[in-house]
């Protein structure tokens, strides 16, 4: 019986994020991206999320390469964590690559990977894999989609992609190639979904250059913008239009930092002469010969425009009329964060613009008519959506049978579950290990669910530890009870609750004492029992009770 392709996603599907594709066929595995996701609002102290990869470490001799379609987070970001568990050559190109290098870096991996740097039209064999690298056009240089040829057939995958026929750096999109795959027999597609809500087509990154410069012409204040730190061809945008104004540019926020020196250094930002100005030079220029450019387009805390705003920046300080432009899109999720940090620039008196009214910013991903141009040249025999939620990967399979593809030929999958494709067949047929990986400072993994529940616990209702002293020959109370709340209510506020506590308390020890129970776990759930029941019927609250004995 002949082998099967299996596509696998482990993350990527029905979330916004954590991009990671498996291809398996035979004794072969390639991995495409591998991203991390961001903490939502309930997953309390959590840094990063990660995909699980169990499948690929229980997989380790197959795996052949991973292949990278450009830099975003989403699709690199878990490399340092992922290389610690399985060991494969990285393919990437030459930006990205660079910053795949400084993350290796920080994490103390560089000397132990393999990395491969590409251009755009190369071909790698991975096993019985050929990956080719086929330029593509997005809001960070050098991405790529890839064509790759499998015994079974060749399967394109896009990565993330727009059609700008005016882009300000790097060339279009290669449709002609796409075409040229179409003609040639292409099996299956897996297509990103992000935009597939937005009729029409996503604006050309040179329209918000047009914006930069009609908001620093006729502006007599300081400017500050804030961006993407990896849209180097924003940057490029802003370094151009300042040096035509005649204004000096300084950087701030680790990420712009990196961003700006890797694409400097590798020749994607060409630098304007005498433009680049240390931060600190910034207070003894006037205020229309500057420009800041800034991390923060998304209200984060602790990013460089987030500390402006609310006075914890060491060098920037908002000043009334500066003029903020906030060149970047809400991702769905930080609205919130993105009008607080709004609403507290708008205190200080600064101008604020922003919005897409503007023409301040530019997706990278592409409308409904690209995605139809993607359909119509490539031509497949089977299709699975991709990179987005639930609704996004149902409206995506709705298009393409407007396109005319049969509704049979279309799977929606799930991150875990197994595609198998033959050149005849496609179909979901079974599940691998999956799901997120909370990252904690540097704890990886070891926050699980009872963990989270427990912070969330914490969280809603708050803490009460219950101390007490008891004898170690008969069990008789020494000192305490003593309660302590931490995120319940204000002690010196609440005095009488805290002595009926301290009774609730106190009976339940007295009663195991009466019992002749000895055992501390049933006096401590005695405890936690009483009080709990205590403090719901009077509060209707539920804070976690810690009970702590010690024996004298």
């Amino acid at each position: 019986m002949a082998e099967k392709l299996k596509i696998i996603s482990l993350g990527g599907l029905n979330e916004i994020g954590k991009n990671i594709t498996v291809l398996e066929y035979g004794n072969d595995i390639i991995v495409v991206d591998c991203g991390l996701g961001f903490p939502e609002d309930d997953m309390y102290g959590i840094d990063l999320v990660i995909p699980d990869v169990t499948y690929l470490e229980q997989n380790q001799s197959k795996i052949r390469g991973i292949f990278l379609t450009h830099g975003h987070e989403d699709h690199i970001g878990s490399l340092p964590y992922v290389l610690r568990q399985i060991k494969a050559p990285v393919h990437a190109t030459r930006l990205t690559m660079g910053l795949v290098k400084l993350k290796l870096e920080e994490h103390g991996l560089l000397s132990k990977v393999k990395l491969r740097t590409h251009e755009a039209g190369e071909t790698v064999k991975a096993g019985c894999f050929q990956v080719e690298f086929i330029h593509v056009n997005h809001s960070i240089a050098d991405a790529v989609a890839f064509a790759i040829r499998t015994p079974a057939g060749t399967v394109v995958m896009t990565g993330d992609f727009k059609i700008d026929p005016t882009p300000t750096e790097g060339g279009m999109i290669d449709l002609a190639r796409f075409g040229e795959l179409g003609k040639e027999g292409v099996l299956a597609l897996l297509c990103e979904s992000t935009n597939v809500e937005r009729q029409g087509y996503t604006v050309s990154e040179r329209t918000v250059a047009k914006s930069f410069e009609r908001l620093f012409k006729d502006c007599q204040e300081r400017i500050i913008v804030t961006t993407f730190a990896s849209n180097a061809h924003r940057l490029q945008a802003i370094l151009t239009v300042a040096h035509k104004c005649g204004r000096k540019v300084a950087v701030t926020g680790r990420s712009m930092e990196n961003i700006l020196k890797v694409s400097t250094e590798l020749g994607y930002i060409k630098m304007p002469p005498n433009t680049l100005v240390d931060l600190n030079a910034v207070k003894s220029l006037p205020k229309n010969k500057v420009v800041i450019v800034s991390t923060g387009s998304q209200g984060e805390n602790m990013s460089a425009l987030y500390r402006m705003a609310f006075t914890g920046h060491k060098q920037i300080e908002i000043q009334a009329g500066d003029r903020i432009i906030i060149s970047a899109s809400a991702i769905p999720g930080n609205e919130k964060s993105v009008s607080k940090v709004i609403d507290e620039l708008y205190r200080k008196g600064a101008e604020v613009v922003y919005g897409s009214l503007e023409g301040l910013h530019a997706s990278g991903h592409a409308c409904q008519e690209e995605l139809k141009i993607m359909h119509a040249l490539v031509n497949p025999k089977f299709f699975i959506p991709i990179h987005g939620e639930q609704r996004h990967l149902k409206m995506h399979a709705k298009l393409a049978q407007e396109m005319g593809m049969n509704p049979k030929n279309i799977v929606i999958t799930d991150v875990g579950r197994v595609v198998e494709i033959t050149p005849r067949s496609c179909k979901l047929t079974g599940t691998v290990p999956a799901g997120k990986v909370l990252v904690d400072g540097i704890g990886v993994g070891d926050v699980g669910s009872v963990v989270m529940r427990d912070r969330k616990h914490l969280a809603q209702d708050g803490m009460i530890v219950v101390v007490t002293n008891l004898s170690a020959e008969d069990g008789s109370i020494i000192t305490g009870p003593d309660i302590i709340t931490r995120g319940f209510v204000y002690v010196k506020e609440s005095e009488n609750l805290m002595d009926e506590l301290r009774q609730v308390a106190t009976r339940a020890l007295e009663r195991c004492q009466d019992g002749g129970i000895t055992d501390w776990s049933s006096i401590k759930a005695s405890i936690k029992g009483d009080l709990s029941s205590f403090l719901y019927k009077k509060t209707k609250r539920n804070p976690m009770i810690l009970p702590v004995i010690t024996e004298l």
